[in-house]
């Protein structure tokens, strides 16, 4: 049996099929699985021990766009699937899923676009209260009826495999940056991809100094995104002014890791801090202490999936009644839902994960 899978844009949602992804090898163990993903999410599944393929596309649009998606079209239909899941629904997935042949292509009720399954699964347009590795599990009953069960944290976790040599790698970086195994490391993703998930650049400020300066062993990496790296490195600079002389070494930024040299420096700190990202969710992969920052989203949509048993903790301002929003327009106008997120409730909430951490028993991701 052939079966494809297709999931493009973002990393998070990528992150979120891959619980599906090992029900669908474990219910078709001798299944070829092929998944279609485009190239900046293709890390998270590139190492995926449940898939046999992975085809990655590029973002394009207009004519390249076309050209490349005709060409993936001929592929898909010559490799002659017998089963397709359509995880995204978007009108470049869903063309991908129909331009397959496979006689049985399983997505969610689109309008417009339903005609191109042959399984159509209802997904109301509401922003539900409901977490979105669920969402994703709710086409797997039509997959196999052994699938039609809940999504379990603990059974069916998020993962992304650390990437070969990958280690190696990071562990030299991390001692030409100084940082030795002494230190506790603390990992802050500074930037969202879009300005409603972006908390304020001097609450992150106040934040990293304070964290610094609650131990000499502290050592505090900002991460960002390409396009927010200046932001990091004011952050930075204006967290070691606080600090004070002597402790230019406790905050680190302006380092470039791909997405896979991430995922390994996240798995070796002692607390990960980021808002409601590709980053946050790659740190769902880990067994790591996470806090999350979350503004228009909720954490029962999108808090990281693991086992509750895990370190995890979530800040919000809550009861705002414009919460969650389609992110396209601040109806207030003053991004409140961030605005108001005082680095107090941060602070204390950090400080109480790494606490938490500390008294609990090492998982044996954390002995190896």
């Amino acid at each position: 049996m052939k079966i494809l899978l297709i999931r493009l844009r973002l990393i998070g949602d990528v992150v979120f099929t891959t619980p599906a992804i090992r029900a669908i090898r474990q219910a078709f163990p001798d299944a070829e699985i092929t998944y279609v993903v485009e190239r900046y999410a293709a890390p998270i599944v590139a190492d995926n021990p449940h898939l046999d393929h992975v085809l990655v596309i590029e973002p394009a649009t207009g004519w390249p766009r076309f050209t490349q998606d005709f060409t993936l079209a001929r592929h898909l239909r010559h490799q002659g699937f017998d089963l397709v899941v359509d995880f995204h629904g978007g009108p470049r997935a869903s063309g991908l899923a129909w331009a397959s042949g496979a006689p049985v292509r399983v997505g969610y009720a689109v309008k417009g676009r339903s005609w191109m399954y042959t399984v159509v699964v209802p997904r109301p347009r509401e922003l539900r209260p409901r977490h979105s590795v669920e969402n994703q599990w709710d086409l797997l009953p039509w997959v196999a009826p052994a699938l039609a069960r809940p999504a379990d944290p603990r059974r069916d976790r998020v993962e992304m495999r650390e990437a070969p040599g990958t280690a190696a790698t990071l562990a030299r970086r991390l001692q030409a940056l100084g940082i030795e195994s002494r230190h506790r490391l603390i990992v802050i993703h500074v930037s969202a991809g879009n300005p409603f998930r972006r908390w304020p650049a001097e609450a992150f400020v106040e934040l990293v100094a304070r964290l610094g300066a609650a131990g000499q062993d502290r050592r505090i990496i900002l991460t960002s995104g390409p396009s927010e790296a200046d932001a990091a490195k004011r952050i930075s600079s204006a967290a070691r002014a606080l600090l004070g002389t002597g402790r230019d070494a406790t905050v680190i930024a302006g380092e470039d890791f791909t997405l896979p040299e991430l995922r390994s420096l996240i798995g070796r700190a002692a607390l990960f801090i980021g808002g409601d990202t590709g980053p946050l969710h790659v740190a769902a992969t880990t067994d790591v202490p996470i806090l999350g920052i979350y503004g228009p989203t909720l954490p029962v949509r999108s808090a990281p999936w693991r086992p509750p048993e895990l370190v995890t903790e979530s800040v919000e301002v809550p009861e705002l009644p414009c919460r969650p929003c389609d992110q396209r327009r601040c109806i207030p106008g003053d991004f409140r839902c961030l605005t108001r997120l005082a680095p107090d409730d941060v602070i204390q909430a950090a400080e109480r994960a790494l606490l938490r951490a500390s008294r609990a028993p090492l998982t044996p991701d954390q002995c190896t």
